[in-house]
């Protein structure tokens, strides 16, 4: 009657085992390490960059742990700060001798300590938030009034171009803050302006003016308009700084928008705060213009602007390009990595409707020509695509040159979100100390701890052996929730402890509904392995129930919370799942274990008093 077949008890053990080994990494604890990234989208890492790693060091005569390579970066790991500190410069000084130019980016970071074959099974710690493992905070105001200003000039820019287009003749287009001023001196010419511009740009309102000596047109931009600019602008922002944020190796950093014009970012275990300013504050951009072919030839650049270009042979070569740009970054509206006619890695690259009417013009005039993609990033330009215009094309074509399929990836993600689409000023910074951190977890770890042992003396006491059996399957949901949180890497915070808290003194409440429903049937007379069949089953209905209705709540918060809510919720739904499996399978299979080989049993230690 109360028995489970073999297989389910070998699939209990396998969970708790595996559970186990997936727990153990979080008590090996963290050491420092160096991380070395790409400054450049150009730049990339390899091999060789390692080596050189560790000759700087071995030339220092600073030992170190241990390295690993990944697609994030480089990380040498020390077995003290002041190892880290000092290998921090050589490092710098090795790879970048031009600080003013970095090409790699070097910063302080915390490494987990766990061996190499727990990490081989990809059993790691669990992600600790800001107010457990230290950190910096940062408040960035969006000036989202810039973006919307920098939109209504490209409009101005775009009805110039169109009323050309059209041949409607004006006296003038200036822009005065959100509004566009046109002048005419005839009002049937100003009337076909007004019914081009309601007709193409409905994001403007247009209204007729008269200052005495010219006939306006007065071109507002709508509220909506204003508002999706400002959206825009903010979700762009966000998602450049989480581009940006890779590089410090950050694990799960929190980027949010707070309120109409802010983001907050979060970097648990950063130890840099002026390196990750810098990160956060890096701006990169791309800019199309002509090859000056006669400079080339000539090898006479005077005047002219010169860049760097890497070819597909390695050398790099200098190319001189006009001075007008005719297309920038924030024309682009899209990228994706693909392979060119030839099979070559290539980006194709999709413009705004100005970007596309512009490059249409320039390579229709310039077939034949060269044209050149500059990329700029800290100030300093690079040619990553010199190539011949072979016809017209519009807002669709590829970028070729001489990548690589990861460098194409990159240089898409660059132009997706390599700019920002508004400036941002650090309003508020707030650096949480490691020391404060520990204390949190200290402070997480004991009330978990107390809050365990005095349910576990309780049970013991009011249930006997059953309480017993109760507290084992309790350690055992705590154990299964530990390896969750590992597994799926999620991030612990201090509402997440608390969540922990919460959820050994709901767990336990299913195992008390079980042993009250086992005393229950022994008072109706039931024998003793017929009150624990029956107390499973029957108690099985209302556990279910409760725990779903909890759930229900749990995914509301998750869904709809942010920040320290969401960080509870998801330990709090995930607690509930582990005490579905804790509290009714792993007890009942501690409990057959126990009564269910005996053929005849004579007496249940569920307390009161011994029930027979």
């Amino acid at each position: 009657m109360n028995r489970f077949p073999t297989w389910k008890y070998a699939l209990i053990a396998f969970a708790i085992a595996a559970a186990f080994l997936y727990t153990l990494p979080n008590f090996f604890g963290e050491s420092p390490a160096v991380q070395v990234a790409s400054a450049k989208s150009t730049v990339k890492l390899d091999s060789g960059l390692l080596v050189r790693i560790e000759q700087a060091l071995k030339s220092a005569g600073i030992g170190y742990s241990g390295t690993l390579m990944d697609t994030t970066g480089i990380r040498v790991r020390f077995t003290d700060p002041d190892t880290q500190l000092r290998a921090k410069d050589v490092i710098d000084r090795a790879l970048n001798p031009d600080p003013k130019d970095a090409a790699y980016s070097v910063a302080l970071n915390l490494l987990s300590a766990s061996p190499n074959w727990l990490t081989a099974i990809h059993a790691l710690p669990m992600y600790l938030g800001l107010d457990l493992r230290g950190g910096v905070h940062f408040l960035l105001q969006v000036d989202t009034a810039a973006a919307i200003t920098k939109r209504v000039e490209n409009l101005a820019g775009d009805l110039r171009a169109q009323l050309r287009e059209k041949n409607i003749r004006h006296g003038g287009i200036a822009r005065e803050g959100q509004t566009i001023r046109i002048r005419f001196r005839e009002a049937g010419v100003r009337d076909q302006a007004r019914a081009h511009i309601l007709n193409n740009i409905p994001d403007l309102a247009v209204s007729e003016r008269d200052d005495g000596q010219n006939l306006l047109l007065a071109c507002s931009v709508k509220p909506e308009f204003q508002k999706r600019v400002q959206e825009t602008a903010l979700q762009q922002n966000i998602l450049t700084l989480h581009k940006r944020v890779n590089e410090l190796g950050v694990a799960e950093p929190v980027i949010q928008q707070q309120g109409a014009d802010r983001i907050v970012v979060q970097l648990p275990g950063v130890q840099d705060v002026s390196r990750a300013k810098e990160i956060l504050g890096r701006t990169a951009t791309l800019e199309v213009r002509l090859v000056d072919e006669e400079a080339m030839r000539s090898g006479s650049t005077f005047g002219l602007d010169v860049f760097p270009e890497r070819r597909r042979d390695g050398s790099v070569g200098q190319v001189p390009v006009k001075k007008q740009v005719y297309v920038t970054g924030d024309q682009f509206i899209g990228a994706s990595a693909t392979f060119d006619q030839d099979q070559r890695p290539a980006v194709a690259v999709e413009l705004d409707d100005a970007g596309g009417r512009t490059m249409r013009q320039v390579t229709r005039e310039n077939v034949k020509h060269l044209m050149a993609i500059i990329l700029f990033e800290k100030g300093k330009g690079e040619a990553i695509s010199v190539a011949t215009i072979q016809s017209e094309f519009g807002s669709r074509f590829q970028i070729t040159g001489a990548f690589t399929p990861n460098e194409t990836r990159d240089l898409s993600l660059l132009i997706r979100a390599g700019s920002l689409a508004a400036p941002m000023e650090i309003i508020e910074e707030r650096t949480v100390g490691p020391s404060l951190g520990r204390d949190n977890i200290s402070k997480g770890f004991h009330a978990t701890l107390w809050g365990f042992t005095a349910i576990v003396v309780f049970m013991s006491i009011y249930y006997v052996v059953f309480g017993l059996i109760s507290s084992l399957a309790l350690a055992v949901n705590l154990l299964l929730l530990i390896a969750l949180l590992s597994l799926l890497q999620a991030t612990l915070t201090l509402p997440g402890i608390a969540a922990i808290a919460l959820t050994l003194g709901m767990a336990i409440d299913a195992n008390v509904l079980i042993n009250e429903r086992i005393r229950e049937e022994l008072r109706g007379g039931a024998t003793p392995q017929a009150a624990i069949a029956a107390g499973y089953e029957r108690a099985w209905g209302t556990i279910l129930d409760s725990n779903v209705t909890t759930l229900i709540a749990g995914l509301a918060l998750l869904i709809f919370g942010q920040g320290p809510v969401r960080g509870f919720a998801v330990v709090h739904c995930l607690g509930i799942l582990t005490s579905m499996f804790s509290a009714v399978t792993v007890s009942r299979a501690i409990v057959n274990l126990t009564y269910g080989h005996r053929r005849r049993v004579q007496r249940l230690a569920i307390g009161n008093t011994a029930w027979k």
